[in-house]
């Protein structure tokens, strides 16, 4: 039996400042504190939390395991579509009835769940989640999460500072940039209350096919993408963030996607060492505090046929005995079809509970999800002993960072670090050096306002994330303007029709130059039209790619080519100041582009870059 009347002072000596937060408003103000998270937690410290552990029902240490979405801005005052989503998909009405129910040890933001508004907003349901967790029984904080890769994954917007994702770092090759970039990130995070990020992503994109990817990646060298990963973790994690590398074994040579399907990689052991390890191995030597594992099935390190996530001779005996790792293992959101399609929803938790999992991320039936790993213990198929192992790393990854002393975040920290002129400057700096230029026939670029003032940008549009300016277009054609240029923009989409060509190249007529923006560009891509059209009409033409930078390779015919490695604003802009000439481009490929005709060939090799 456990004694359930026990003082919170002697839960934890650390979470007596926390506990009478929740009687106090005024104590809401208190800072967040920048622990230090890559350090070893003392003995003492230890013994305090399997103290807490041991005071602990069955149900409240499950509950630890599991980090869930939940609809809303407020943890309990959320709006009424929201309270029907989170009544229809989890049993509950708010946040702080799901801690309430089921003890989540965290909470997952996602945009579309209505949790990032706005950075006061997000700060104050931080708040309230923190204030949910400590007013129990027994009062634990929560890890509050979200992935916030930056470039084309993010889900807090403007006017947080939106930096460029990974493969630009790649191509900017420096790892004070990577370094700088988690810091700024990683502190406008903990701003806002949301104190694990699950980035960087360490796969090493070699598949150029890779549809999930990608530009998530650092590139194609698997050197290079440990050192970038090394310097972010240190990055996030000097801001008081847990850093969260993924996708563990390697998500970077597949041609599925894991949200669809179950990838297969079939590296040999040692294409897995020499090519996806060395990013994993360079995280945990920075001292990583938590690592995802992918929904892929990797032959070579365990043939049973099941996802990594689910592997016991992957997670268990490559992470944690292999390479040496203690710290926090996360599961990709288990909502995914890679982790579905071999077993029942019921049964995936509890299988990876088995394999070495920690956390268990965002079941798609969460009652089903949380009632079966309860269940699973009190069989006996999992032992309670197994799941206390976790519920202390999760608890040493809170005392890490200070959630047990300091878990509220206050409104001034909000103004005073998220968003300010100087992550905007240093976002805009960095990015400069990361934009690539492949081609540039005949020196057309830079342009000059004097003889090619008249400029067209065109193209793809995909979703800018969330409070963003996009759509890409027009954000590239408003940068030009500002720099002296007549710039105008027309979206023909990334499947460019007849009819949207034939507006293109009426809008060229007159124009001295026209800027395509293209994306993902294949070879049946219309997009591949839609620039042979404009080349038709004799007005130069320089192609943009907001994505891959393999997008060349389908277009040899254009006069000048640059890469930005993703639509967002930051990027698009210090694309514009490189075709503008206000900028050098200093960028070189970190992957290589193989030729289309040809792909066992390259066109351009990793380190590729012109300048002028």
């Amino acid at each position: 039996m456990h004694d359930r009347n026990i003082s919170r002072r002697t839960l934890l000596s650390s979470t007596a400042v926390a506990a009478a937060a929740v009687a106090s408003t005024a104590a809401v103000t208190t800072t967040a504190t920048a622990a230090v998270p890559g350090r070893r937690d003392s003995a003492r410290a230890r013994a305090r939390l399997r103290r807490v552990i041991a005071r602990m029902s069955l149900e409240e240490k499950v509950g630890q395991l599991f980090v869930m979405r939940v609809y809303g801005h407020s943890a309990t005052a959320p709006d009424q579509a929201d309270i029907d989503a989170n009544l229809t998909e989890i049993g509950v009405r708010t946040a702080a009835e799901l801690i309430e129910k089921y003890h989540v040890g965290g909470i997952i933001y996602f945009a579309w769940a209505h949790n990032t508004r706005d950075p006061h907003q997000i700060a104050a349901l931080s708040n309230g989640i923190q204030k949910a967790g400590l007013a129990k029984e027994t009062p634990v904080p929560l890890l509050v999460a979200t992935d916030q890769e930056h470039g084309i994954v993010c889900r807090i917007g403007k006017p947080a500072t939106l930096l460029p994702g990974a493969m630009a770092y790649g191509a900017g090759r420096s790892h004070d940039d990577a370094r700088t970039a988690g810091r700024i990130a990683g502190a406008e995070l903990a701003a806002m209350g949301v104190r694990q990020d699950y980035a960087p992503d360490a796969d090493v994109n070699v598949n150029p096919a890779n549809p999930v990817i990608g530009v998530r990646s650092f590139g194609a060298d698997p050197q290079a993408v440990a050192g970038l990963v090394a310097a972010q973790v240190s990055g996030y994690q000097s801001a008081g963030i847990a850093s969260t590398v993924k996708h563990f074994p390697g998500h970077g040579d597949t041609k599925d996607d894991s949200h669809f399907a179950i990838p297969t990689i079939n590296h040999t052991v040692e294409q897995w060492t020499e090519i996806d390890a060395p990013p994993f191995k360079a995280a945990i030597d920075a001292g990583i505090t938590a690592i995802m594992t992918a929904h892929i099935i990797v032959p070579a390190l365990d043939p049973s046929g099941d996802p990594a996530t689910l592997s016991h001779p992957i997670v268990t005996g490559v992470l944690r005995e292999q390479l040496g790792y203690d710290g926090v293992v996360i599961t990709d959101a288990l909502d995914m079809a890679g982790v579905r399609e071999k077993y029942g929803d019921d049964r995936v938790p509890v299988l990876a509970v088995k394999a070495g999992i920690d956390q268990l991320l965002n079941p798609p039936d969460f009652p089903l999800a949380y009632n079966s790993v309860l269940a699973a213990v009190k069989s006996g198929e999992i032992s309670e002993e197994r799941v206390e192992e976790s519920v202390l790393r999760i608890f040493e990854l809170k005392d890490r960072l200070g959630l047990f002393d300091a878990p509220y975040v206050a409104e001034r920290e909000v103004d005073r670090v998220v968003g300010t002129r100087a992550h905007l400057a240093a976002a805009d700096r960095i990015a400069e050096r990361t934009t690539t230029l492949l081609v540039n026939k005949d020196g057309l670029l830079p342009l000059s306002r004097r003889k090619q003032r008249e400029v067209l940008v065109v193209g793809a549009d995909p979703a800018s994330p969330s409070l963003s300016d996009g759509p890409p277009t027009k954000v590239v054609a408003g940068a030009l303007t500002e720099l002296g240029f007549d710039a105008t923009a027309l979206s023909t989409g990334t499947a460019p029709t007849a009819a949207q060509i034939d507006a293109a190249v009426a809008a060229a007529e007159g124009k001295d130059v026209v800027v395509v923006a293209t994306y993902n560009v294949s070879a049946t891509s219309s997009q591949r039209t839609l620039v042979s059209s404009l080349i038709a009409t004799g007005v130069p033409v320089v192609t943009l790619s907001i994505r891959n930078p393999y997008d060349i390779a389908q277009l040899p015919d254009v006069r000048a080519s640059v890469a930005a490695y993703a639509w967002t604003d930051v990027e698009l802009r210090a694309a514009a100041r490189v075709i503008a000439g206000k900028a050098r481009p200093r960028g070189r490929l970190p992957v290589p582009v193989q030729r289309a005709d040809d792909p066992a060939r390259e066109l351009y090799p990793i380190g590729y870059g012109l300048g002028y």
